[in-house]
């Protein structure tokens, strides 16, 4: 058996040694009503006795295991001195924990696809990679992963995923990707310096308008439309695996579009305009012709 051990009080600092923190944790204690202040020696210095030292023990141990100061102080309102912290308390700790765990693992998915993909495939949801992953090399401009990464930003990886078929589709069939830069150059000349009367806008219009037409032909005519549509049919499940994917982040539909660092000219977005009415009319002619 271990002899009696004669009681003894000891300074701030063999009390901060003995129970592995320091004398300004000590203090804040204090300062929180944590641990009671201790008496002074002859000294002017604190001396701490057993009681202190076993509170201080418990006060380490349940901070250690992320029981929040405020929570620990509550515990030791409704026990004894020394008392545990409460299911309560405990079970909230937890939560905190579980969520914890899930935010690391999240985190660690993100990593590993970052490694795995590399550059800026690796930014973009598995969603939206794993539709572009088959691609050859240089079939994908970086210009057009940014493109998918700020769509999956402003209107979520669902909305991305669906139109990075448009460039799996110009991968296919080059003369697309020829075509689609052309009236993106003719839509870029469109700056503040053309009037929204000017002819060119139409024109640049009626082109934009051909072109997708071309590229939807495309994607018809194609196993992509069967992998939109099987996108299309599962769009629950699709979101719910975007959402726990996590790495988007976001915004809903309105405030990402109203965010966008896009600073169209009158003559572009009166370009925008025509497009979409030349769409509408397209379908009103096919509705009557039926």
């Amino acid at each position: 058996m271990y002899p009696s051990l004669i009681p003894r009080q000891v300074t701030i600092g063999d009390a901060a040694a003995f129970a592995g923190t320091t004398p300004r944790a000590i203090r804040h204690y204090h300062e929180l009503g944590l641990l009671p202040e201790a008496e002074r020696g002859s000294d002017g210095r604190r001396r701490y006795g057993y009681d202190e030292i076993v509170r201080l023990l418990w006060i380490r141990k349940m901070a250690d295991a992320g029981v929040a100061l405020g929570d620990i102080r509550v515990a030791f309102a409704e026990t004894a001195p020394g008392g545990a912290a409460d299911d309560g308390v405990l079970g909230r700790l937890e939560d905190t924990l579980a969520a914890q765990e899930t935010e690391l693992a999240r985190q660690r998915a993100l990593v590993g696809r970052m490694r795995t993909r590399g550059g800026r495939m690796g930014l973009l949801s598995d969603l939206v990679a794993s539709r572009l992953e088959d691609l050859p090399d240089g079939s994908l401009r970086e210009a057009d992963l940014d493109s998918l990464l700020m769509i999956e930003r402003s209107l979520g990886p669902f909305v991305a995923a669906l139109n990075s078929t448009r460039y799996l589709a110009m991968a296919a069939q080059p003369e697309l990707r020829e075509e689609s830069d052309r009236v993106e150059a003719a839509e870029e000349a469109l700056d503040h310096s053309i009037s929204v009367d000017d002819p060119r806008v139409a024109t640049v219009a009626a082109q934009r308008h051909a072109f997708d037409n071309a590229l939807a032909a495309a994607i018809r005519d194609s196993d992509l439309q069967r992998q939109d549509d099987a996108l299309c049919d599962d769009w629950d499940a699709a979101e719910a695996a975007a959402d726990a994917d996590g790495g988007s982040g976001a915004t809903n539909a309105g405030t990402g579009v109203e965010l966008l660092p896009y600073d169209f000219s009158p003559a572009r977005l009166r370009c925008m305009e025509i497009t979409h009415e030349l769409a509408l009319e397209e379908i009103a002619a096919e509705g009557a012709g039926r």
